[in-house]
């Protein structure tokens, strides 16, 4: 109201020249003005007017509330000084117990240093006697108790009475760490010398006590390796008089390089407890550093006589020149002269691998244990792997590796050729030798290479077997069918042959040679289909072995080497390239020729019959009939000199070939109403046949000619219409709108305009 009554005293201002006003439009024009200015304040008004009721409520309720806002106001007051006051207080009380703490932080020092004091000088003491009773241990404990007090800390509380004291203590006892660690090291050395065990480990107890943690663990870790050398010399010279007929003779090295790692770990197994009882976790790292030391010079002198005797180094420079030069049979290495070397080989590989696995886990173990940050841990386990990865036994180990491999792809890829080269047939059955041999040798190459339990080794061996498949047994596969099947063949003769095959093991014929080339290119045929199946079952078994003798690597070598099993698939459909090209080489020979004249025949028998002619044709087939006696020995031919799967891939082809001429030999025959019957009656007469000589289903391959035999049945042109579009159902129609319309045509007694007329 007020905002209201402000502006109409605002506009009555600007108004007020108006008083003095002549004009009879002008005194209108105010007079109009002021009226509305009039009726907005009488509305104001009445607005005010209706909360009256309202504000007068609130008033009141306010007038109620003064006297508690006055208690409030008195709260308040108080509560402010209670504050005040607690805060004075708190803040004295603080003061005081700081300074209690301060002087209880003093006293426990005092306490601290003056049993340090005590300490010092029962130490002075003790250790004394101790010396002179020869009680190594209790003087050892007492200069441990020294060490751990802060010198400088008890120069400084000392004063004038007993400065001379303390320094007097110190000198002592500097005097007996200095006599201490002279007797320890000597007394340690005299026990190595005489072999007295107990007192060996005695002293090297002491080592720790006297702050020579690393002295300890140096002179005990030499002691023990001088036991290790002996213990391996001992072994070698037993393995020198080992004679040749010996069981073990051929894994002689192996046996010994094995016991060198077994005792390695027995003196782990036995001190670890020792050195973390005395020395404290994270120490067993430095001795185990001597100690491979001493296993990298054992296991190099055990490696060289391998190589001397075995005349390794000799073998690898003869096989390598026979991979780069590609040498005569006469000058090769044999490469059954390998086969017991290789799996020497690989049985170092495999016990020196385990050794360091051992090793790496034990010192990660003990580095775990140690109270220290996340960060130093890592530092300290890389510098674990490192130390594994650079020592001289993983060095000579993977020279030999590097050998090794290069050994067995000549092997494998030699003996394969040798396989491949005595190829041979043996009665009764469909493959040839080859198949079995071939996959033999690579299974029993890559096994051999995952006992090494080398990540590279077997990765390289897996490449270098799919390579020898491919290059040694793939192309020979191929070149052997490019060859074809020899055409102008007796197909009567033929399967007489095959059943005379069964007994002789191969065709029999006036013409041998033939005979042979036909036997030949069907057993390799088989040797193609075999080998595919061989592939599949070597990589599920590859695949098992690696899980499970492989579980234990990262990440990335179990990548590689499912990467390399992987490509034994690739080699698979290599194989299965050369059997469909086969196939394709056997179809063009023997199936095509065959199908030929049975389907002209078919387009010589009229379809175009009458009643009389429909019915002798049931009881006297024109075609059918012996077109199914025809397939019949055409396939029987092959049954038995096929494999299962091979003869239902040869099936398969043929129901392709006939389906393919009969479609074409259709289309240039004309029909009735019952030649199209009599044509659907043949149609499911050979689907049926072929259905029953083969396991896998065929009648998707003759879809086509169905959906034209139902056309050709049909009693008039319109009735398409029930089975096209949407009232085909499940049906899917194989045949476009426009061979619909051309099959149609094919029947005489449909008018080509009705048939324009359809709408497809």
């Amino acid at each position: 109201m007020a905002a209201t009554l402000e502006s109409a005293t605002s506009e009555k201002s600007s108004y007020s020249r108006y008083e003095n006003l002549t004009q009879l439009d002008q005194i209108k024009d105010a007079y109009e003005y002021l009226c509305k200015q009039e009726d907005a304040v009488n509305s104001e008004l009445d607005v005010q007017l209706q909360k009256q009721s309202a504000l007068e409520s609130k008033m009141l309720s306010l007038h109620s509330m003064l006297p508690n806002l006055q208690l409030v106001q008195n709260d308040a007051k108080q509560l402010e000084g209670m504050i005040s006051f607690t805060s004075t207080l708190a803040e004295n009380v603080s003061s005081k117990v700081r300074q209690l703490d301060l002087a209880k932080g003093r006293v426990t020092a005092c306490i601290q240093r003056v049993e340090d004091i005590l300490d010092l000088k029962f130490c002075t003491d003790g250790v004394q006697t101790a010396l002179q009773d020869e009680d190594y241990e209790k003087a050892a404990a007492h200069i441990h108790r020294f060490l751990t007090l802060d010198e400088n800390v008890l120069r400084m509380s000392e004063d004038a009475s007993e400065g001379s004291a303390l320094e007097t203590s110190f000198s002592l006892l500097h005097e007996a760490q200095t006599k201490l660690k002279q007797i320890v090291h000597s007394k340690f050395d005299a026990a190595v010398h005489s072999g007295d065990v107990a007192s060996v480990e005695r002293f090297f107890k002491i080592f720790p006590l006297i702050g020579q943690h690393e002295e300890g663990l140096a002179k005990f870790s030499k002691y023990l390796c001088a036991q290790l050398a002996d213990t391996a010399e001992k072994n070698l010279d037993l393995a020198f008089r080992t004679q040749s007929d010996d069981s073990r003779a051929s894994v002689l090295y192996a046996d010994t390089i094995t016991l060198l790692f077994e005792s390695i770990a027995r003196v782990v197994e036995i001190h670890q407890p020792l050195v973390e009882t005395y020395y404290g976790p994270g120490m067993l790292f430095t001795m185990v550093q001597y100690l491979q030391k001493e296993c990298d010079r054992q296991s190099r002198k055990i490696l060289e006589q391998f190589k001397k005797n075995r005349e390794f180094e000799m073998k690898a420079q003869q096989v390598q020149q026979c991979l780069m030069y590609q040498k005569v049979n006469s000058d090769k290495v044999d490469p059954k002269d390998l086969d017991l070397l290789l799996a020497e080989v690989t049985l170092l590989n495999t016990r020196a691998e385990l050794y360091l696995r051992f090793t790496r886990r034990r010192i990660t173990n003990d580095m775990e244990s140690k109270d220290q940050s996340d960060e130093i841990r890592e530092e300290k386990l890389m510098e674990i792997d490192q130390f594994i990865l650079n020592c001289e036994l993983s060095r000579l180990m993977q020279e030999l590796i590097g050998n090794y491999i290069m050994m067995e792809e000549y092997f494998m890829r030699e003996m394969v050729i040798k396989a491949v080269n005595m190829d041979q047939v043996e009665e009764n059955s469909l493959t040839s030798s080859m198949v079995d041999d071939t996959f033999f040798i690579i299974k029993k190459c890559v096994r051999r290479a995952l006992s090494s339990s080398s990540v590279d080794g077997v990765c390289a061996m897996l490449n270098h077997a799919c390579s020898t498949l491919e290059q040694d047994l793939c192309d020979i596969i191929k070149s052997r069918l490019r060859q074809g099947f020899p055409s102008g063949f007796d197909f009567t003769q033929a399967y007489n042959l095959v059943q005379s095959s069964i007994q002789s093991g191969r065709f029999q014929s006036a013409d041998v040679e033939t005979d042979k080339a036909k036997s030949a290119f069907l057993t390799t045929l088989n040797n193609a289909e075999v080998s595919c199946e061989c592939i599949q079952t070597l990589k599920s078994n590859l695949e098992e072995e690696v899980s499970k003798l492989y579980s234990s690597v990262n990440e990335q070598s179990m990548a590689k080497l499912m990467s390399c099993l992987s490509d034994l698939a690739a080699v698979s459909n290599r194989f299965k390239d050369a059997l469909e090209f086969g196939f394709s080489q056997l179809n063009s020979s023997a199936s095509k020729p065959r199908i030929k004249p049975c389907i002209d025949l078919f387009m010589s028998t009229s379809h175009n019959i009458t009643e009389d002619e429909f019915t002798n044709y049931e009881a006297n087939d024109p075609w059918v009939q012996n077109f199914i006696i025809n397939l019949d020995s055409l396939l029987q031919m092959f049954k038995n000199a096929l494999t299962p799967t091979n003869y239902d891939t040869l099936v398969s082809h043929v129901c392709t070939e006939v389906a393919s001429q009969l479609e074409k030999a259709t289309m240039k025959t004309t029909f009735n109403r019952l030649g199209g019957l009599q044509y659907d009656k043949e149609l499911r007469a050979l689907v049926g046949y072929l259905t029953s000589v083969t396991t896998w289903t065929i009648r998707d391959k003759f879809a086509r000619l169905t959906q034209m035999a139902t056309i050709l049945n049909l009693e008039r042109v319109t009735e398409i219409l029930d089975y096209w579009g949407p009232n085909s159902g499940p049906l899917t129609w194989r045949l476009t709108p426009a061979e619909v319309r051309q099959v149609l045509s094919l029947r005489i007694d449909f008018r080509s305009e009705d048939i324009k007329r359809l709408k497809l």
